[in-house]
């Protein structure tokens, strides 16, 4: 009795959940998808799609989000990898240029809102216009901002484990401190 109330959780709450959402999509397709996706829902419901099916597939998505787990673990190892690599390189560029991006970030920075901020002073007629401009480069500064997070972050555990540290171990304390040294 247990199992097969277990086995329901899975798949009939996904199939609900998604079909909920392709309900408000007015395309036909989508449309299509919801009629499927009930159909499903009326076979778990009269036991058309047995307990034991469900838990397949349960344990195929499981075994699915594993995978993509394993995926992004080997993107993360060869991205070290690379980080690793250019620490390692006697080019000075090829070292510095994290520090490079992060200076050029902040200059861009500081003259987009220098240049913002005059216009709308002096020119506070046209400051929605601006405004909505500044809104449009979101995307622009979101892309910028994270690769430079990540630069630093990553710099930070680069100083860390030279130093013999635990990554472990870290507290925010020494976060900071890396980050400022």
């Amino acid at each position: 009795m247990i199992t097969a109330i277990l086995a329901q959780i899975g798949l009939p709450l996904l199939v609900k959940a998604i079909g909920g959402a392709l309900g408000k999509i007015d395309n036909p397709i989508a449309k299509t998808a919801v009629k499927a996706l009930e159909d499903v829902n009326k076979a778990v419901s009269s036991n058309d799609i047995t307990p034991e099916e469900i838990r397949e597939a349960n344990r195929h998505t499981e075994k699915m989000k594993e995978l993509d787990g394993e995926a992004s673990m080997e993107t993360l190892r060869q991205i070290n990898e690379t980080f690793r690599a250019e620490t390692r390189s006697d080019d000075a560029f090829v070292r510095r240029w994290r520090p490079t991006f992060g200076y050029a970030v902040a200059i861009a920075w500081v003259a987009t809102m220098g240049a913002a901020s005059y216009s709308v002073i002096a020119t506070p007629d046209k400051a929605p216009a601006i405004i909505s401009a500044l809104v449009n480069t979101a995307p622009i500064w979101g892309v910028a901002l994270g690769v430079l997070g990540v630069s630093v972050v990553k710099r930070s555990h680069d100083k860390t484990i030279e130093s013999g540290q635990s990554l472990e171990r870290k507290g925010l304390a020494s976060i900071v401190r890396n980050i400022m040294s």
